[in-house]
């Protein structure tokens, strides 16, 4: 007894399922992805967006800039250009909102203008 060749016989029926099928797949990862997005952003809280909060994200800029803040382990060589501008923006800021700060606010702009210049001259040498 000789053995039979098996014969694969693709139609054109065949071709459309299988597309189906793909595209139905398709769909449901591009679906998982977003509900993965989504549910990683939904646990993500942010900080209330204050004045404290604006000096830091000015001041974490700038500590960046300078090469003090390392992100993910990555050193990085100083900018001072940027530093500089972040700085001035600070400045900016304190001269802009004088007289109309609490005393909080007026001292912890203050004092982090004191600290960021401090760092920048540490660096600048």
């Amino acid at each position: 007894m000789a053995e039979e060749e098996k014969k694969i016989i693709i139609d054109e029926d065949w071709k459309k399922e299988a597309q189906k099928e793909k595209e139905v797949l398709a769909a449901q990862e591009k679906a998982e992805k977003k509900k993965a997005q989504a549910s990683r952003r939904a646990g993500r809280s942010l900080p209330k967006g204050d004045f404290a909060a604006l000096v830091n994200m000015l001041a974490t800029q700038t500590l960046f800039a300078l090469g003090l803040l390392e992100i993910e382990g990555q050193q990085r060589e100083p900018d001072l250009h940027l530093a500089k501008y972040n700085i001035d923006m600070l400045e900016t800021l304190a001269e802009k909102t004088k007289g109309n700060l609490t005393k909080d606010e007026a001292k912890f702009l203050e004092n982090t203008l004191h600290e960021i210049r401090m760092g920048y001259v540490k660096i600048a040498g």
